[in-house]
């Protein structure tokens, strides 16, 4: 069994935006309440992080995640990094590994120099980085992924298939002529769907919906969600093939 946490399933802004009275900024529902993207994966005793955005503390909190085996990165952009500090209460005498390409790893160690480096004190991170190539497939623990290149505007970023399981998120461009092969399989799709109208480099619901029948997945998860569309809204209008996550949102997946 693989259970999948849904740690945060916000935009860049998240869920109340600063100074917005929206109706979803001032919803009731708790589930239109949004941190940044990002979700815990966990089978037989692994643990993997899936990027570490602005609210990771909070979100490891919330979830109880106690340790970690490893994190992959999609890409460099802030909302999906900057929790990346908090890491180093995973960290002991071993390194933690992060995985990415090459490309993105670069400019992680970019901003957090110091967690990749072998520092004379502690209270830091230590991280090992390993880098993927595209199409590349990997282990962490009990785990075993793929990674998958799509467009994330004029950005090449990463998503990760597990299993019969993928997430990606923060696409624009699923590059099926190099993906297709890849895509096969899928029960549970996540995919970013940011908002109904055209952004140019995000998925809106209706280009994540079809994108998803093209590739014939099994069910569909909406993410990194901004405040113009309700949780209920985005649900009703698109189940029962696809809805939306929210945060907390705990799915257990039987294995291959």
């Amino acid at each position: 069994m693989t259970r999948i946490t849904f740690l945060g399933t916000g935009t860049s802004h998240g869920i109340p935006v600063i100074g917005c009275h929206c109706p979803v900024c001032t919803s009731s529902d708790s589930r239109d309440k949004r941190y940044r993207s990002s979700i815990l994966i966990e089978k037989d005793g692994t643990s993997v992080v899936i990027d570490t955005g602005y609210e990771f503390r909070l979100q490891a909190l919330r979830s109880g995640i106690e340790h970690l085996d490893g994190v992959l990165y999609t890409h460099s952009h802030s909302d999906h990094l900057m929790g990346l500090d908090d890491l180093r209460v995973f960290t002991g005498e071993e390194k933690l590994p992060v995985y990415s390409t090459e490309k993105v790893l670069s400019l992680i160690s970019s901003v957090f120099p110091y967690a990749f480096r072998d520092m004379p004190y502690k209270g830091v991170p230590r991280l090992k980085p390993v880098a993927i190539a595209e199409h590349g497939s990997f282990s962490v623990g009990n785990l075993d992924f793929t990674l998958i290149p799509v467009m994330h505007g004029c950005m090449r970023i990463a998503g990760y298939r597990f299993g019969r399981c993928a997430y990606i998120t923060d696409v624009s461009d699923m590059l099926f002529s190099e993906n297709e092969a890849y895509l096969q399989g899928i029960d549970i799709l996540i995919i970013g769907a940011l908002r109904d109208k055209p952004h140019w480099s995000h998925f809106t619901f209706q280009q994540a919906y079809e994108a998803a029948e093209h590739i014939k997945a099994g069910h569909v998860y909406f993410t990194h969600i901004n405040h113009a569309t309700s949780y209920s809204d985005i649900t009703r209008r698109f189940s029962p093939y696809a809805e939306s996550a929210y945060d907390n949102l705990v799915l257990e997946v039987e294995d291959e």
